[in-house]
């Protein structure tokens, strides 16, 4: 047995593994050996990088720069800046002419495409997939998903422009189709089965209109059809319910009611826009919804005014309640009153030594405002909200507009809300409910057709608070501001309200009362006084209908 001995060298440095001739050499054949494997790998990498088939432009995926370009051509797209998406692709005329084509050849409105995650391609190409949503005017909205390529040419990126880009199944043969079916006046009956039609009461277009969409709605589909023959190949989208039902909409209206409504209206002199609600106090079904001009807005359900001195109600509620005032109670009306800025009375006047009663029959604002201090900044609204209703979510069975009441900002702002001014939003169908609200001592949803859905909590008025809104009301009728109805038979009740607009413009005119069972409300735009403009319209109607509603 030979036994080998190597020279002692230098000493081995600390990390140096103990090694003698032959292993060195082994070592050296395998750091050889690594440096070729990587220099292997590093090739094999190079490949898929950029000559594989799975070519991307960095470690990270496809070059961002595709991908903003993918982003800006669904953005112009979608905000109708088609010139621009057409200059992103690789065919800019033809591209902008098909995508207006398509976008208002089906009615689409403003179409909603997002990207999705850009990937790789062959050829160094780039694919991004997107999703359409395409809202087609008063159907409904067409979803579907697509996808597009951008190719490299020169020192940019651009969208590979094809007909299937716009949708899969767009092409040379084959083309998309709107069609809509019959969007005809539903049939409609009142509370005693009487037929409802715009055409005799034109008022109701609006609101039959809306009863429509609430309900089965407009119907229509997009269609795949053949360019030559406009065969119909597939159907892409449906809108609407598949099936209507004959059985014409049942309405709590009243004929009568609707139909004096709508001749007390177009008897208001001056043909300004206005418009009422009457609805049963006990049930708070709706009797008839009014509105001048006719058509177009539904300004008595969704109109937004201040509700000016009619919302005195309210106010009075949260002072009785609070046991601030009773209808007996010393408070001065002076001419003005500085909270910040000047309040006044309408046309300045004044009553000194007055009691409540006679600042709420008089409507005087000074009056109202000098007793904020004995409310909470929110207590209006609290007020409002639980024993109105006001602020809560209403289903009439056409969209409405349920009111808002702010706590205010500052202690000007507070004042002004006092009296139904400042940020205080309502319409006649809100001051009605409050008039039916405040006559009845609790709160019923006001509602079109029988048996909406309620969501509404509210907490009844005290028997006490009611009774004394009912003696207010009837005196500002006997004596106050709304004389106008003094005339008329039964005990009715009232409260004028005017509200400031602008500096320069004139003021809206209000009215609400009460008789029977229904409560009413009228507001007159540019009316000016409630007493002079929304009340001859109350007086109007109530003298055509003789009825308590019931």
């Amino acid at each position: 047995m030979t036994t080998h001995h190597s020279t002692p060298g230098p000493p081995l440095a600390p990390w140096d593994p103990p090694q003698g001739p032959g292993r060195r050499s082994r070592t050296a054949l395998k750091a050889v050996l690594a440096v070729l494997l990587v220099l292997a790998l590093t090739a094999l990498g190079l490949y898929v990088a950029k000559a594989g088939p799975f070519a991307r432009a960095g470690a990270d995926g496809p070059d961002p720069a595709a991908a903003a370009q993918a982003r800006g051509f669904l953005a112009d797209w979608s905000q109708d800046r088609l010139d621009a998406a057409g200059a992103r692709t690789t065919h800019p005329a033809e591209a902008s002419r098909v995508l207006g084509s398509f976008t208002s050849g089906l009615e689409i409105t403003r179409p909603r495409l997002t990207a999705g995650v850009p990937r790789a391609a062959e050829g160094g190409a780039v694919e991004v997939p997107f999703t359409a949503r395409m809202p087609v005017k008063d159907l409904g909205t067409w979803t579907y998903t697509s996808r597009l390529t951008l190719r490299q040419a020169k020192d940019a990126w651009l969208v590979d422009w094809k007909l299937s880009l716009v949708h899969p199944r767009l092409s040379d043969v084959a083309k998309f189709r709107l069609e809509r079916e019959d969007t005809s006046e539903p049939k409609a009956r009142d509370r005693h089965g009487k037929t409802l039609t715009s055409a005799a009461t034109p008022s109701l277009a609006p609101v039959l209109a809306q009863l429509a969409i609430g309900g089965a709605g407009p119907r229509g589909a997009i269609r795949l059809v053949d360019r030559t023959s406009g065969d119909v190949l597939r159907t892409e989208a449906r809108f609407g319910a598949k099936e209507v039902s004959e059985e014409p909409v049942r309405t709590t209206l009243d004929s009568d009611w609707q139909s004096a409504a709508e001749h007390a209206l177009a008897a208001e002199p001056k043909h300004r826009n206005a418009s009422l609600v009457a609805l049963r106090s006990d049930t708070g079904e709706i009797l008839a919804v009014a509105n001048s001009p006719a058509g177009g807005f539904n300004r008595a359900v969704s109109g937004t005014y201040a509700p000016g001195s009619t919302f005195k109600i309210v106010t009075s509620s949260a002072l009785l309640m609070k046991d601030a005032v009773r209808p007996d109670t010393i408070v001065d009306c002076p001419k003005q009153l500085v909270v910040g800025k000047e309040f006044h009375n309408v046309e300045t006047s004044s009553f000194p030594d007055a009691t409540f009663r006679k600042d709420f029959t008089e409507s005087c604002n000074t009056a109202f405002i000098s007793l904020r201090g004995t409310l909470a900044p929110t207590a209006l609204g609290d007020v409002a909200r639980e024993y109105y209703g006001i602020g809560q979510e209403w289903h009439i069975g056409i969209p409405s507009y349920d009111g808002s009441v702010p706590a205010p900002k500052d202690e000007t702002e507070k004042a002004a809300s006092m009296i139904g001014q400042a940020r205080i939003q309502a319409n006649p169908l809100i001051m009605a409910s409050v008039t039916a609200t405040a006559t009845t001592g609790r709160f019923r949803m006001p509602h079109l057709v029988p048996d909406p859905k309620d969501t509404t909590k509210t907490t009844p008025l005290p028997a006490r608070v009611s009774s004394d809104l009912r003696t207010l009301t009837r005196a500002t009728v006997t004596e106050g501001t709304a004389r106008v109805l003094a005339d008329l038979p039964g005990e009715i009740g009232g409260k004028t309200g005017t509200a400031e607009v602008s500096d320069d413009a004139p003021n809206n005119g209000w009215m609400v009362a009460r008789r029977g069972n229904v409560a009413i409300a009228c507001v007159v735009e540019g009316g000016v006084t409630g007493s002079g403009s929304a009340g001859p319209i109350l007086h109007e109607l109530l003298s055509r209908v003789p009825g308590d509603g019931s």
